[in-house]
């Protein structure tokens, strides 16, 4: 087993002073690190009775498609503000160094349908709680959340409570 930690790189500073951002193209460039991590958040969500797969962009895409792949379910894109060509509803949310809008096409999910949110980095919580507010919108299900990284000390995970929670690494 590889030591997936070990393939995220710190990038003090980054997007501003103070903030200690988590590279994972570290761990996306190693080909059995990046296939490891995806077999290991498949597993753990396998059972969880997901319809479809969302991901939110970008990072979301890179995980999210391929564990939707992997389950034999299709993908839903959660896009940032003007980026779906269709009929959108959307949230406003803030991060831990600013705030950023998520739309979601209205069609994309279906009444009741078993949604699973996969993203990179579990923070705050903004993001994916924005991601639920969109699919509760449209009266869909959250199956669980599935993240490879989870910055334990922001507490993201109690914005989740009530919700299946996943992630592979965390500090």
């Amino acid at each position: 087993m590889i030591d997936l930690a070990s393939r995220v790189r710190d990038v003090p500073g980054f997007p501003k002073p103070g903030i200690v951002f988590k590279d994972i193209t570290t761990l996306l460039r190693d080909g059995p690190a990046f296939q490891q991590a995806l077999d290991q958040l498949t597993d753990l969500v396998r059972d969880w009775g997901a319809d479809v797969v969302a991901g939110m962009e970008s990072r979301g895409f890179i995980f999210g498609a391929p564990i939707a792949y992997n389950l034999g379910l299709g993908f839903v894109p959660v896009r940032k503000l003007g980026k779906l060509p269709a009929k959108t509803i959307s949230a406003e949310y803030a991060l831990e160094y600013g705030t950023n809008t998520l739309e979601l096409h209205v069609d994309a999910v279906q009444p009741g349908q078993r949604v699973l949110l996969v993203d990179d980095l579990l923070a705050t919580g903004g993001t994916v709680s924005a991601t639920i507010e969109l699919v509760e919108r449209l009266d869909g299900v959250i199956a669980g959340t599935a993240f490879l990284v989870e910055l334990t000390f922001l507490e993201g995970r109690r914005r989740l409570d009530g919700y299946e929670v996943a992630s592979l690494i965390k500090y």
